[in-house]
């Protein structure tokens, strides 16, 4: 399964909380990147600092909307976080905390989720605590343009092998335009249910079909029921 590792950008520009605006701006523009992580002393991912931020601070406290009677039950708080941004000097001030990250050895379907749910462009990618490198959006696309031969051999490699412990060669396996077809015979019925569900996660797969047989349908089998006897009974 391709992994968000075998995508991201291992050297990531980071800034560290103390940075003042300017140099983050400056940064931002150097790389032509969009946003960074903010990181501390020991690599921990903080927060992340994005060109939204720094719009934030440019339109100054008059761009912030506060609720009505906000002088007698006080600000919202998202209002307070608008404003700390609109007066911010540093990254740790601007930035947007806490961090949403993504995990090295997370699936590139699951980077591509927490992408669109929170709708952003990139992510911190942390290993354990430690920033490990950021995956953008682009990353992610490129995953969904691989060849049709390189579809079948991550459904060979990472699906059935990897994953399900089954040997890719007593299986048939093609791709066409995106659309695989998987045939082969397994041991329980349960089995061909995994290889059809966890092929389609494979990052452009836009289709499965499969031809699998089976031995056994261990789904029509039902556990046996327990005489059960509490020990309170006499």
């Amino acid at each position: 399964m391709l992994k968000v590792r075998d995508l991201m950008t291992p050297e990531a520009v980071t800034v560290r909380p103390t940075t003042p605006i300017k140099d983050v701006a400056r940064s931002l523009v150097e790389h032509r990147i969009s946003g960074m992580p903010v990181v501390d002393d020991d690599g921990r991912v903080v927060g992340v600092v994005s060109e939204g931020d720094l719009i934030a601070k440019e339109q100054g406290t008059g761009g912030v909307e506060r609720r009505p009677l906000a002088r007698i039950f006080g600000d919202s708080p998202a209002t307070r976080a608008q404003l700390a941004k609109a007066l911010a000097l540093t990254a740790g001030d601007a930035m947007t905390a806490p961090a949403i990250t993504v995990a090295a050895d997370a699936s590139v379907t699951d980077a591509a989720a927490i992408m669109t749910r929170n709708r952003i462009n990139r992510l911190p990618v942390v290993d354990g605590e430690s920033l490990a490198g950021v995956v953008s959006r682009a990353d992610v696309v490129r995953a969904f343009v691989r060849t049709d031969e390189e579809l079948a051999e991550a459904i060979r490699d990472d699906v059935l092998y990897r994953t399900l412990w089954l040997d890719p060669e007593a299986f048939d396996v093609a791709v066409t335009d995106g659309k695989a077809r998987i045939g082969g015979q397994v041991e329980r019925r349960s089995e061909a249910d995994m290889i059809e569900r966890i092929s389609a996660m494979v990052a452009g797969v836009i289709g499965v079909e499969t031809e699998l047989t089976w031995k056994l349908d261990d789904r029509q089998i039902e556990a046996p029921e327990r005489d059960l006897v509490s020990p309170f009974k006499p």
